[in-house]
């Protein structure tokens, strides 16, 4: 058997073991904190390691594989000779791009890495670009979004394991697909969550979902390199094109150099190692353009960013929902303004905040494919009390004016799984912590999260139960039936108009112009020669622009001056210039 090198960073305890297969080994310490033990073993070894006196064999921090869950044993694994076939494949940038983000698990009835695969085609056709999977990385129990990962090296067995996650990626690059992972850097779950027993992974702060990741305390610069290491896998071992980073305004960084910053740079020069474009997006809720101006010009360098603030725009003004933080949302102006200027809060006064909130945007210097628009995401629909999709509360009509909007902006577009048919699942939080505590502490936390918002406590599915899990899979039956399909032709039109005509793909938003009536209800985008006429009320209206009929939802008549939409439609003009 070969010799393997066993590695872990553990300055916590006194002493340190190896568990192969139930033989224990002594490790030694080097100053650093770094414990190592060379060792004969098979390669895919079941193993471990045992702090001080505790008989508990704990997994590896930087476990390649879990197959048997987060809490037992890691297994070594390497891909097998030959795994990937994409050679060819040259990847792309996401800017200006259109990604189809996914939840593997509900993606299809198996809910696995293989099933997922033959949807592929069905995805090209669509005209998407990029497929965007929620995480895959290891966490407690069969199902879950994958937000509370615990071994964020390990890839979630139940989905397919890490040769599952290969034979994905790489059936996307045959395709023309590029392939982006969720990565969840924030904060650790509560189930299988043992770095805390190895090292100060964890800081003295919090944030929403838990303790925050030790990146700027003593002791950071391990678990920044822990941090940094697990971003550059996921591109170098499994091939992604890019990662999109969850919630970076939860990574409170102090230190001179931002872990963003490092993480830009070091993508940017992995890039260059394999001949082919990486790139970071970025959730954050900051309204900061530091985050996507480049590292020479004092920025962190992410490639693109998640814009929550044109949701809000598109999905008020569409909807007339203004609870929460929809409240300074909800009319054209708004939605005018926002579209022109990629925020609407850029250093003013957000209601739902308290205080004043964001940062102008350089729209001079800065190209909108920097932004991502979308009007579903999982967020939005899986954290409403009871998961529910704007299909299910708006008319089909409605859902096309959304989808022109953000396809017909010049920002890089986003679809959630599904919304382009206008699925009839919700997306609903969902878990199976295998702890009955933990599960139980979830239900009921949920429960009375949304019960003091005004929700009946009753109507909140609960998280544990199973059926929670079955009703948000995707019922692709539908997909071609009735307004479905009606939608989804609607859907690859536009899709493939970002490609056909350059007025659409043009990225500068100075070259945006927007005319709107607010009591009438029509609101006109214009790229160019092309016009996005909508028609947000429930009566016929004549809306001040004309041209020739490209794609429409509804029966538009187009006159010498003017062109009458039905209520609820919507029509991309070219205009004779």
């Amino acid at each position: 058997m070969p010799e393997h090198e066993f590695a872990v960073w553990a300055p916590s305890p006194e002493r340190v073991r190896l568990d192969v297969d139930g033989t224990v080994h002594p490790m030694e310490r080097a100053e650093d904190g770094w414990w190592r033990a060379v060792v004969d073993v098979a390669p895919d070894v079941r193993y471990g390691f045992v702090l001080d006196d505790d008989p508990k064999v704990l997994p590896d921090p930087r476990s390649p594989r879990q197959p048997d869950g987060v809490h037992e044993r890691s297994q070594l694994w390497q891909p097998v000779p030959h795994a990937f076939s994409d050679g060819d494949w040259n990847g792309r940038s996401i800017e200006g791009a259109v990604i189809y983000e996914l939840h593997v698990g509900t993606f299809t009835p198996d809910g696995t890495f293989d099933s997922a695969i033959e949807k592929l085609d069905y995805l090209v056709d669509l005209g998407v670009d990029f497929v965007e999977v929620m995480p895959v990385n290891a966490f407690g129990g069969t199902h879950g979004w994958g937000y509370d990962g615990v071994l964020w090296y390990a890839v979630h067995e139940p989905y397919g394991g890490p040769d599952g996650l290969i034979r994905l990626v790489d059936a996307c690059h045959a395709r023309g697909l590029g392939v982006l992972i969720d990565a969840v850097f924030n904060h650790l779950g509560p189930s299988g969550n043992y770095l805390p027993k190895f090292g100060p992974y964890l800081s003295s702060g919090s944030n929403p979902w838990g303790e925050s990741i030790n990146i700027a305390d003593a002791g950071a610069d391990q678990v920044r390199r822990y941090i940094l290491d697990c971003a550059l896998r996921w591109m170098r071992d499994f091939h992604a094109d890019g990662l999109r980073l969850d919630a970076v305004h939860a990574l409170v960084d102090t230190t001179a150099i931002h872990i963003l910053e490092e993480m830009s740079a070091e993508t940017d020069a992995l890039a260059a190692e394999i001949g082919r474009p990486l790139s970071l997006v970025a959730e954050s809720d900051m309204n900061d353009p530091r985050l996507i101006t480049p590292r020479d010009r004092g920025g962190l360098g992410m490639t693109a960013q998640w814009d929550d603030d044109i949701h809000h725009a598109i999905h008020t003004a569409v909807s007339g929902e203004r609870q929460g933080y929809y409240g300074d949302f909800g009319t054209l102006e708004t939605l005018a303004e926002t579209l022109r200027h990629g925020y609407f809060h850029a250093g003013t006064y957000s209601s739902f905040r308290h205080r004043r909130h964001g940062r102008p945007l350089d729209t001079a210097t800065i190209p909108a494919t920097r932004l991502l628009a979308y009007t579903l995401t999982h967020d939005q629909v899986g954290n409403r009390a009871v998961g529910d999709r704007p299909s299910q509360n708006l008319t089909t009509g409605q859902l096309a004016i959304k989808a022109a909007l953000a396809l017909g902006s010049p920002y890089t577009a986003m679809l959630f799984m599904g919304e382009e048919w206008a699925s009839s699942s919700p997306f609903q939080f969902f878990s199976s912590h295998p702890e009955p505590e933990l599960a139980r502490a979830t239900a009921e936390g949920r429960k009375k999260e949304f019960a003091e918002h005004g929700w009946d406590a009753d109507e909140i599915p609960d998280p544990q139960d199973p059926a929670t899990f079955e009703r948000s899979k995707l019922k692709w039956d539908e997909v071609d039936e009735g307004d479905h399909g009606r939608l989804r032709t609607f859907y690859r039109g536009l899709i493939a108009l970002r490609r056909s005509e350059p007025d659409v793909a043009d990225p500068w938003l100075d070259h945006l112009r927007i005319d709107y009536d607010e009591d009438a209800r029509w609101f006109v985008m214009h790229r160019g020669s092309i016009a996005v006429a909508c028609n947000l009320g429930t009566d016929p209206v004549e809306v001040p622009v004309t041209g020739d009929v490209v794609l429409a939802w509804g029966e538009p008549t187009a006159g010498d001056d003017a062109t009458r939409l039905d209520g609820h439609s919507v029509a991309v003009l070219r205009q004779v210039r």
